[in-house]
């Protein structure tokens, strides 16, 4: 995710403080992954470098001068491009699980432990994951619902690898 354009899009509301923004980011976004202070401000500060953003007032406090960021025209128009732009689906041809059972057979190993020890990783992150949403609202849902699907997806491959491990194994090791 584009934290600059996330921040960005968070500022089309209206002019907000670095700690407002943070806030706003980690309860909608940041579920598993809360950003950190600096890596806002470190954002803003390029935002502001590079005209999205400017400064709409500071104000003084306890601590340091809070500065109250705003969203400029460059930084709508560049926001509203990339709502506007696609993101690229991921084709998932180079990927580590696919390169682990390769190695796996090619060394002789049992490719089907490595499925079976991954199929339990995944069903213990589903379990976990279908418990969260029990009681979450509305946007929690349609985000745990994007990883329950994926990891749905995952589940599939890990059955059609190990019903094709053996012609896999031929071919690897002619």
């Amino acid at each position: 995710m584009s934290i600059s354009q996330t921040l960005l899009g968070l500022l089309e509301n209206g002019p907000r403080h670095g700690y407002d923004l943070k806030r706003a980011y980690d309860e909608r976004f940041g579920r598993d992954r809360a950003l950190h202070y600096g890596q806002v401000y470190s954002t803003l500060a390029r935002l502001l470098r590079d005209g999205l953003v400017e400064i709409d007032g500071i104000e003084a406090g306890d601590g340091p001068e809070r500065k109250r960021y705003a969203i400029t025209e460059a930084g709508l128009a560049q926001v509203t491009a990339w709502l506007e732009t696609p993101e690229k689906p991921d084709s998932y041809l180079q990927n580590k699980l696919y390169t682990k059972v390769v190695l796996a057979l090619m060394s002789g190993r049992d490719a089907t432990l490595l499925l079976d020890a991954q199929r339990a990783a995944h069903l213990a992150v589903m379990r976990d994951l279908t418990r969260r949403k029990r009681g979450a609202e509305v946007t929690d849902h349609i985000v745990l619902d994007f990883a329950l699907l994926h990891l749905e997806a995952d589940l599939k491959w890990l059955d059609l690898a190990a019903s094709r491990l053996g012609p896999l194994a031929k071919e690897i090791q002619s």
